[in-house]
C-alpha cells in the first residue's frame, strides 16, 4: 500500500515524479489546474496531450512536465468534454488511471489535487471518497507515496475525513 499525505499547495510549486491533471478527453487544458499547469509549465505540456487524444475516463497519458518541478504530467480525464459534468465513478476511475500511469512510469511519488469538483461538479467530500477508495484498492509496483494537494480548504479537510473513514 502507498503512503498518503494531504496538504495545501500550489500543484505548480511542488517538486514530485509526477504531477496529475484532472483533464478532459481532447487534452486541451483552460481552466482551474489544467490550466495553472499549462501556464506554468509550458504549452507543450497541452500540444502533447492533445496529440494523445482522445483519451477516455478511466485511462490516463503521461506528457512532458515542461518547465514544472516533474518528470511527467499525466492526464487523467473526469470528464469527455471540456468544461462537461463530471461524477465520483468518474473520479474513482479517473483517479484509478492516474495511479497506474504513474507507476507504469516508474515514479515513486505523484500529486493529485481534486479531480472533478471545478468545472466537473462533483462535491469535494464526494470526490475525496472517490479518491481515498481508488488510492486504496490500488497496488503499486514503483509508486511509493501519494499526494493530495490542493489550494481549497475544504477539499483539504474533505480528504483528511475520507482518510480517518477509511483507517475506522
Amino acid at each position: 500500500m502507498v503512503e498518503v499525505e494531504v496538504r495545501k499547495g500550489n500543484i505548480t510549486q511542488v517538486e514530485a515524479d509526477c504531477l496529475v491533471n484532472a483533464a478532459n478527453s481532447l487534452g486541451y487544458m483552460g481552466g482551474g489546474v489544467a490550466g495553472a499547469l499549462k501556464r506554468a509549465g509550458g504549452e507543450e505540456i497541452e500540444h502533447e496531450a492533445v496529440a494523445k487524444a482522445p483519451i477516455p475516463v478511466g485511462e490516463a497519458v503521461a506528457t512532458t512536465a515542461g518547465r514544472l518541478k516533474a518528470r511527467y504530467v499525466i492526464h487523467a480525464p473526469t470528464m469527455e468534454r471540456p468544461g462537461g459534468p463530471s461524477s465520483p465513478d468518474k473520479v474513482k476511475a479517473a483517479t484509478a488511471a492516474a495511479l497506474r500511469t504513474a507507476d507504469a512510469c516508474g515514479c515513486k511519488t505523484v500529486v493529485i489535487p481534486g479531480m472533478g469538483t471545478g468545472v466537473g461538479g462533483v462535491s469535494p467530500r464526494d470526490a475525496a471518497r472517490a479518491m481515498v477508495e481508488a488510492i486504496r484498492a490500488f497496488q503499486p509496483t514503483n509508486l511509493e507515496r501519494v499526494v493530495l494537494l490542493d489550494l481549497n480548504d475544504e477539499m483539504v479537510a474533505a480528504w483528511q475525513e475520507a482518510l480517518g473513514e477509511a483507517k475506522a
